[in-house]
């Protein structure tokens, strides 16, 4: 049996099932929607997973932990399939400890119809943060249930880096994120998907495979309306996320074998043409689906990459300051 903790749909289930016939093994699935929240359940104590699926900056917190067990390279002949840009981070120098899985990027969904003539931004975060836009969208909008997440959209809109940690930068993003809260419907990072396909909900700060996922469901749904994709002009965060092994892992041996498995170019093509992942794999991109390939929210352009940032971990004091602001954003 082998024990993946994962992201809110990030697999397909026939790859789950095609290796669960290979390996003539289960795999039992638990599930976070946010790096803080899967953190926070292994910090209390919870033990027993094989692989988790963490960003850059929650391996880096895994690594400094030391709660995870180096990966045995001689077990995983494809790694050779990893495009280098995406390996040899600054989270895992080495790939010690990592290997890529896939990526996404924290951008802008909107409804092609309910928006429709509106006269609204939606290449730029003031679309999320502005009230002159807001007033046209009020309860109909959601951001991302995540203190990361959302400070970076709100500092990157102000102009700051991503991972920028002055405080007086902080409290100006928190600032522009109360002002902007009354028009907001929810913080959501779950649901998010279902109430973009069915209308509810016409825009959202959200993940690119995420809001992939709604257009889908909204075409098979015969809705009516697409849900595309905008990469804001300020910039926005790229998470790559990473499978990696935890040292209380009962199955490490199949933890390998699931590894290797993802890393075979048709396997790996799956998270695409499936849930609209960006792939770092370069022999999934043969068997990735061209509209996918073509599609600049999933595979971005050089000039597009350039705005894209990964986060970084915060050390203690930093982590204190940002939960008290974020305490401060979700009481006011």
């Amino acid at each position: 049996m082998l024990h993946l903790y994962n992201w809110n749909n990030y697999i397909s289930d026939t790859t789950i099932e095609r290796f669960e016939k290979q390996c003539a093994c289960r795999v039992v699935q638990d599930y976070y929607s946010d790096n803080e929240e899967m953190l926070a359940k292994l910090a209390a104590g919870a033990t027993g997973y094989d692989l988790i699926v963490p960003t850059g900056n929650a391996v880096e917190a895994l690594i400094r932990q030391q709660a995870l067990r180096p990966l045995d390279k001689r077990l995983l002949p494809n790694l050779k399939n990893i495009d280098p840009a995406y390996l040899d981070t600054w989270f895992d120098p080495g790939n010690q400890y990592s290997v890529p899985y896939a990526y996404t990027i924290t951008l802008i969904g909107y409804n092609s119809e309910k928006l429709r003539g509106m006269d609204l931004p939606l290449d730029s975060w003031a679309v999320v943060f502005e009230p002159r836009y807001l007033e046209k969208l009020k309860g109909h909008v959601t951001v991302l249930d995540s203190q990361r997440e959302l400070l970076a959209a709100a500092l990157k809109y102000l102009g700051y880096s991503a991972n920028d940690d002055d405080e007086t930068h902080w409290k100006q993003a928190r600032d522009l994120i109360i002002r902007a809260k009354p028009y907001w419907a929810a913080f959501n990072a779950s649901s998010y998907i279902k109430e973009l396909t069915v209308g509810n909900i016409w825009l959202v700060h959200g993940y690119s495979n995420d809001i992939f996922q709604a257009d889908l469901d909204a075409q098979n749904a015969a809705r009516g309306f697409r849900i595309l994709a905008s990469l804001p002009k300020e910039g926005a965060v790229l998470a790559l996320d990473s499978m990696v092994l935890h040292k209380s892992g009962p199955r490490p041996d199949l933890a390998h074998r699931f590894i290797d498995f993802m890393l075979d170019g048709r396997n790996s093509s799956e998270l695409t043409n499936l849930i609209g992942s960006g792939n770092p794999n370069l022999a999934a991109r043969p068997f990735i689906q061209p509209e996918i390939a073509h599609n600049t929210a999933v595979f971005p352009g050089r000039a597009q990459q350039a705005r894209l940032e990964m986060l970084r971990d915060l050390d203690r004091n930093r982590r204190r300051v940002l939960s008290r602001i974020w305490t401060e954003i979700k009481l006011r």
